[in-house]
């Protein structure tokens, strides 16, 4: 279980005001959060989810009332399906999704909630999921495990737990059993159960909660065999030593790629090389390109020839042969068409990449050589969108804008409004906006 001193511990810290930039980062988180899972929120695998369904919860981006265990599961995976949300760069944990899928679920009961409350739930949900994937990091991923899938249970029921009033031993509770219920394997990459993960992650936490404060018990020690079966060390100083001083989740960035994190850096250098490209011939007089970066590049996205946009997301050599073809790499370059089309069969043939443990995992080098022996090469070394360069307000803004104006025209300010709002019924005004509805 989790300990009655690490649920005293945690209650102590959340008793207390966030600092004012980790409630800045919190509202960014779910504002980019809300965009991704509205811009997705028409996907086949979302109409899946909540098909049938019936009850009193909704979607972001939809317009139908379902069961709160849908609609958690339904967002999460919304909110994570074309890997476009947040992600803390230390753990590549997708914090936002989960937590967001437990506030849909719980608007219809706590949609009076003021923005402190709401924001605060949010916020420790995050940053106790990312707390707990940093403790048990780098193993725990090396493993095989899905980080996002396993550690967000935990920060869903957090969230959930938080914002229904679990305190002490019913909130110890909630935390175990959100522990005990994680799931997910990174052999699931570039297939329709990566953001299954992270939706099942919100709705098994907030079935979490709801088992605690029925008074269930704690499933045994869950944090024990979490710690001692699924990761390889385990360091309590980062789980819980400075806790309200030390936030993670200070240090979540956000994409402007969707994509894996580790293809950013090519992508962004394979678009600096498109105008040169045509400048000296186009596509066609490309005779080879070489993309110097870490060697997880090719653990994790490897994929030289993809078959559908999914794949594409975790294939490097996609991400770089679209910025070299198109000069910006966004959700069109992922689309199934896109990805099979002979022009990008042609270009991904052309690609190589080359791994060596010297370069950073923030870094890659494209090199372009024409078939006139003319060579051509960008280096980026942090990407656009990681701590080092971090999307400011008016990238946030302009991303969110391309993911929510599609599916609900001229709503992003609404939206946006709704996460800068104060005040009682926080919850409802956020969902009233992110399904088109009026308040």
């Amino acid at each position: 279980m989790v300990s009655s001193r690490t649920a005293e511990v945690i209650t102590e810290a959340v008793e207390q005001p966030l600092p004012e930039d980790v409630l800045t980062m919190a509202r960014r988180t779910l504002l980019n959060v809300a965009g991704t899972a509205i811009g997705a929120s028409r996907h086949q695998a979302v109409d899946a989810v909540v098909s049938g369904s019936r009850g009193a919860a909704r979607v972001p981006g939809r317009k139908e009332r379902t069961a709160p265990l849908d609609a958690a599961l339904a967002t999460g995976i919304a909110a994570h399906l074309d890997d476009f949300d947040d992600t803390h760069l230390a753990t590549v944990i997708h914090p936002g999704a989960a937590c967001l899928g437990v506030l849909a679920a719980l608007e219809p009961e706590a949609g009076a909630a003021s923005a402190t409350d709401v924001l605060t739930a949010y916020a420790w949900g995050c940053e106790l999921q990312l707390r707990l994937g940093v403790a048990v990091s780098p193993s725990h991923y090396d493993l095989g495990w899905h980080i996002t899938g396993t550690c967000g249970a935990f920060g869903a029921a957090a969230t959930s737990a938080l914002l229904l009033g679990l305190r002490g031993e019913r909130l110890a509770a909630a935390l175990s059993w959100g522990i005990s219920r994680g799931l997910g394997m990174r052999e699931g990459f570039g297939t329709m159960t990566k953001p299954f993960h992270p939706g099942k992650a919100a709705a098994n936490g907030l079935l979490a909660t709801r088992l605690a404060a029925a008074g269930a018990p704690a499933p045994g020690d869950a944090l024990g065999e979490f710690t001692a079966r699924l990761t390889r060390e385990y360091d309590e100083r980062q789980f819980l030593g400075g806790l309200g001083d030390r936030f993670e989740l200070r240090r979540n960035t956000f994409k402007p790629y969707p994509c894996g994190i580790v293809t950013h850096p090519a992508i962004e250098a394979g678009e600096h090389l498109a105008a040169p490209i045509r400048d000296a011939g186009g596509a066609d007089e490309v005779a080879g390109v070489e993309v110097h970066c870490h060697p997880l590049v090719p653990e994790l996205t490897g994929n030289p020839d993809p078959a559908d946009g999914l794949r594409a997301r975790f294939s490097t050599v996609h991400g770089v042969a679209a910025g070299l073809l198109l000069g910006l790499v966004d959700l069109s370059a992922y689309e199934d068409e896109f990805v099979t089309s002979e022009a990008m069969e042609r270009m991904r043939g052309k690609v190589r990449l080359v791994a060596s443990p010297e370069r950073d995992r923030a870094e890659a080098e494209v090199v372009v050589t024409m078939a006139d022996g003319t060579t051509l090469r960008h280096h980026v070394a942090a990407a656009r969108g990681s701590e080092q360069v971090p999307m400011t307000e008016d990238d946030l803004h302009g991303k969110v804008s391309r993911l929510i104006d599609p599916v609900l025209p001229g709503r992003t300010d609404s939206v946006a409004g709704a996460v800068a709002g104060e005040g009682p019924a926080y919850l409802t005004a956020l969902m009233n906006a992110c399904t088109g509805e009026e308040n």
